[in-house]
């Protein structure tokens, strides 16, 4: 059995690479959080004069370095002042240079999203008429090339570092106790740490490289490395460190004091390691939690408690699972895994199971938002995937369970036999004061029948020469009893088909394990369902400029976020028919999830700078959930109309977003 042991576990590291390999290099370079979800001049836009700067709205906040955003002439020469800044919520602008002459001009942004992702693009707006250009962004995607790739396998060595260190520590103390003097385990929890360790050193060298330029020789910029560290994707990292510190402490005394202590000896110290255990386990949790996803969007406040809870559950359960597996296989025959300790597991496992259900039916609500995004988005189809292998791993957890009971029965049927052989035993030791006392005299009899004095020193020096190598015939004997039996008692424990049984299937879930791993790993790099929506509702949306001829309508899609609760959202324009005259407008306030909403104002209003006209508001009149109606609205000249919606979510936050019309 032992020789295929090792095949085993090499299969599994196969596996492990092969995912991890096949996940991080089809992942999109720029996997971000954030999206790009409107623009002034729009993409492709053509304008009669230069626009005094250039604007771009995302998704959600993110952070700007001084070329953040760069425009650039159909030469290829910047043409802003290179320090953008924010205008208000999630908008984003940076000046051009006066008197810019006609032609195509390239907008090129590369930022960093307020969940610690990079994100960027380019794309081209022309004055006057457009033409050729020269312009080129270069070719390094923010978050791509092999610093990308590194910095995604770096995440996922620090998710499985964490798993194995919290859960393989939590299986210890909460399941299997004799476990910490296991050698095996210990390697196992150890590498946990050095590997989480390692992974957090490697992920804030590679930040500045993967968040700005992405080559491998700014990876040791320490210049760079001061603006990580500023940052606070930096401060996690640096917090995840400090807290290792604790977590090496903790593995020392777990494996150091607590394994030498008797059984009745570790129960205070258990407390206590309990207790130090957990507050470290959920302070590196919380060092995800406080920085990527959960730490922006809806309820953040709800959502990053429930990160830390789904971590912690995952460690529980997977770094559990790890645990038992090298407790089956690699644990020496006097201190196998019990039966109790594989019965405690899985009730640890199921609660864990539970909580997982639960908060990951949270983050899915919250990250998805509609039944349609669960198809239509590479989010909502990475979830897919990642419950398929839940509902796997908690079918072959289901069989590992009932190999469990079948080990318990066939426990409880051994221990009356055992119990019967050890009184026998006894007995066979102790034969009675009849049998020393003839065996003594006989002893003395024969004694008494010896030789001389003379003879009787030989005899003496012979004796102890003869009791000397029967010491060491007696110490050789008892190693080899002592190798026999553990050969035998390894027999008999590989040949139990229960315990069989329940090593594959553990081995099995394991293997699910790591591509659960995986999956989770490039789940948390790949843009949200609810954001990817969003983004597409705002870009897919019809031409802010109608024909030339006035005839048709215009709908304009405004995204705004006013920074309050519940503050994100979209307000769609229809104005109908687009002219000089009379106007419809139906206004709608659509949520993030796509659905109409109320909001607590609105108001409207139309300039034409062109002419200094203007602001013209507009009041009006509420219909029903979401919807608006202003009739007759005098729009008295054509031109292209600046529309400012002004929306407002409680008493104090409120945000203006404003976009252009074309009116014929």
């Amino acid at each position: 059995m032992s020789q295929t042991i090792a095949p085993r576990f090499r299969a599994l590291m196969l596996l492990f690479m092969a995912v991890a390999g096949v996940l991080l290099a089809g992942a999109a370079p720029a996997s971000a959080h954030a999206a790009l979800t409107g623009s002034d001049p729009q993409q492709g836009a053509v304008v009669d004069k230069a626009p005094s700067q250039v604007s771009l709205t995302f998704s959600e906040q993110v952070a700007l370095s001084d070329n953040s955003l760069r425009v650039l002439d159909p030469k290829g020469n910047r043409v802003d002042t290179g320090k953008p800044s924010g205008v208000s919520g999630t908008t984003y602008a940076v000046r051009l240079h006066s008197g810019l002459p006609d032609g195509t001009y390239t907008v090129a942004y590369q930022v960093v999203s307020a969940d610690s992702h990079p994100v960027g693009g380019a794309y081209t707006f022309s004055i006057g008429a457009p033409s050729k250009t020269t312009a080129a962004v270069g070719d390094q995607t923010a978050g791509g090339g092999i610093v990308g790739g590194l910095y995604g396998l770096g995440r996922y060595v620090s998710y499985a570092g964490f798993v194995v260190l919290a859960g393989g520590a939590a299986f210890v103390l909460a399941c299997w106790q004799r476990g910490s003097g296991v050698r095996a385990v210990q390697r196992l929890i150890v590498s946990g740490w050095v590997a989480l360790t390692a992974a957090t050193l490697a992920l804030l060298l590679l930040r500045g490289s993967y968040t700005t330029s992405g080559k491998i020789g700014d990876v040791f910029d320490l210049t760079l490395l001061g603006q990580v560290l500023q940052t606070r994707t930096g401060a996690a990292l640096v917090s995840r460190l400090l807290l290792l510190a604790a977590a090496a402490l903790f593995v020392a005394v777990l494996f150091g004091e607590y394994q030498k202590r008797t059984d009745d000896e570790k129960r205070d110290l258990t407390f206590g390691l309990a207790i130090g255990g957990t507050v470290v386990a959920v302070g590196l949790a919380a060092s995800w939690a406080m920085s990527e996803h959960a730490s922006t969007g809806l309820q953040p406040g709800i959502a990053m408690p429930v990160d830390v809870v789904h971590l912690l559950a995952v460690a529980a359960w997977l770094g559990g699972l790890v645990a038992l597996l090298v407790a089956l296989y690699r644990a020496p025959s006097e201190t196998p895994v019990e039966t109790a300790a594989v019965h405690r597991f899985s009730q640890v496992a199921f609660g864990s199971v539970l909580a997982l259900v639960a908060t990951g039916t949270y983050q899915s609500w919250r990250q998805v938002g509609s039944w349609s995004a669960l198809t239509d988005t590479r989010y909502g189809q990475l979830l897919l995937v990642k419950v398929g292998l839940v509902a796997l791993m908690v079918g072959v957890a289901w069989t590992s369970r009932r190999w469990t009971g079948r080990l318990a029965q066939t426990a409880a049927a051994k221990a009356p036999a055992k119990a019967r052989a050890k009184v026998a035993a006894t007995a066979g030791k102790n034969p009675g004061p009849d049998a020393k006392t003839g065996a003594g005299e006989t002893g003395a009899g024969a004694g008494k029948t010896g030789a001389g004095k003379a003879d009787g020193d030989k005899a003496k020096r012979g004796g102890k020469a003869a009791k000397g190598e029967a010491a060491r015939r007696a110490a050789q004997l008892a190693r080899q009893q002592a190798a026999v039996d553990t050969a035998r008692q390894k027999r008999l424990r590989d040949a139990d088909p229960h315990r069989f049984g329940l090593r594959r299937s553990v081995l099995m879930e394991a293997g699910v394990a790591v591509v659960l791993l995986a999956v989770t790993t490039v789940l948390t790099q790949t843009e949200p369902g609810r954001t990817e929506t969003d983004a597409r509702t705002a870009t897919s949306s019809p031409s802010s400029s109608s024909s030339s001829s006035g005839v048709g309508a215009v709908t304009l899609d405004m995204p705004f976020d006013t920074g309050g609760k519940d503050g994100k959202g979209v307000v769609r324009i229809d104005i109908d028919p687009a002219r000089v005259g009379g106007n419809e407008l139906h206004i709608f306030s659509l949520g993030p999830n796509g659905r109409l909403r109320d909001i607590t104002e609105l108001k409207i209003a139309f300039t034409l700078a062109a002419k200094d006209l203007g602001p013209l508001p507009v009041n009006p009149e509420y219909v029903t959930t979401g919807h608006w109606v202003a009739s007759g609205v005098q729009i008295p000249m054509a031109g292209d109309w600046q529309v400012a919606v002004t929306v407002r979510t409680s008493d104090i936050d409120q945000v203006t977003v404003t976009k252009n019309a074309q009116i014929g």
